[in-house]
C-alpha cells in the first residue's frame, strides 16, 4: 500500500528566489505534496486548510510582526508548534522577524544579528550523533551563501556543521518547539544548494522527520 504523500505548506515572502528551480526542488521529492504561497495567505488561510497540512516550511524573510493580537499573521506565529505539525526554517527564513522572541524561540537562537556572505564555498561534516536526518551522510561540497550569527541554543541538536570562516559553525539543526519538531537549515539560497544531493537529501529528510515519518 502506498504511503500518503505529506501535505506541507511552503511560504515564501519578501525575498526573490528562482521560481522554477524552488519548484523542480519540492517536485523531486516523491513524498512531498508541497503548496506554495505567500506568508499573508498562509497566515489568513481563506480556505480553512491550515490544519490539512502535515507541516509547514518557511522561506520568507519579513522583519515586521505585527503586534496586534488580532492580526492574523500575529495568530499564525503565535499558534505555531502549538498543534504538533511539522515546522522547517529554511535558510533566510532564519532571519525572519528579528525582533520577535517567538521567532527566536522557534529557531532556538536569542539574537540573530547577522552578516552574510554569498557566494561561498564550503565544506558541511555531519555531526558524531545517532540522528536519523543525517545517517549516512558523509561531508559533502557545497556552494551557497552563509551566514555569521550566534549559534543555536543548548535545547537544539546540531546536526550538520562547517568549519568555514564565513559561517557559523551549526548548518542544521533540530528542536522542539512547543508540540511540534523543529528543522532549522542554513542552506539553501539558490539553485546552486538545491540542486546538490546532500542538500536535496537532508531537506527531505528534515522534512519527513518534523512530521515523524522518518
Amino acid at each position: 500500500m502506498a504511503t500518503k504523500k505529506l501535505k506541507v505548506a511552503v511560504i515564501e515572502g519578501q525575498h526573490p528566489y528562482d521560481a522554477v528551480a524552488f519548484h523542480k526542488l519540492f517536485r523531486d521529492m516523491d513524498q512531498i505534496d508541497y503548496y506554495l504561497q505567500g506568508y499573508e495567505t498562509w497566515a489568513c488561510d481563506w480556505g480553512a486548510n491550515a490544519d490539512q497540512y502535515d507541516a509547514v516550511l518557511f522561506y520568507h524573510f519579513h522583519q515586521e510582526m505585527p503586534q496586534d493580537p488580532s492580526n492574523p499573521m500575529r495568530i499564525a506565529v503565535d499558534r505555531l508548534g502549538r498543534v504538533g505539525k511539522g515546522i522547517i526554517v529554511l535558510h533566510h527564513a532564519i532571519l525572519a522577524f528579528p525582533k520577535e522572541p517567538q521567532w527566536s524561540a522557534l529557531t532556538g537562537i536569542a539574537d540573530r544579528a547577522f552578516n552574510y556572505f554569498p557566494e561561498q564555498d564550503l565544506v558541511a561534516v555531519p555531526a558524531s550523533i545517532d540522528h536519523p536526518i543525517i545517517d549516512g551522510i558523509t561531508p559533502f561540497e557545497i556552494h551557497d551563501e552563509t551566514y555569521t550569527m550566534n549559534e543555536p541554543d543548548a535545547h537544539c541538536e546540531v546536526l550538520l556543521t562547517t568549519h568555514h570562516e564565513n559561517s557559523m559553525k551549526a548548518l542544521a539543526w533540530t528542536r522542539k518547539h512547543h508540540e511540534s519538531g523543529v528543522f532549522c537549515f542554513q542552506l539553501g539560497h539558490d539553485d546552486k544548494a538545491w540542486a546538490n544531493a546532500g542538500f536535496q537529501t537532508l531537506l527531505h529528510r528534515g522534512i519527513l522527520w518534523s512530521t515523524g515519518r522518518l
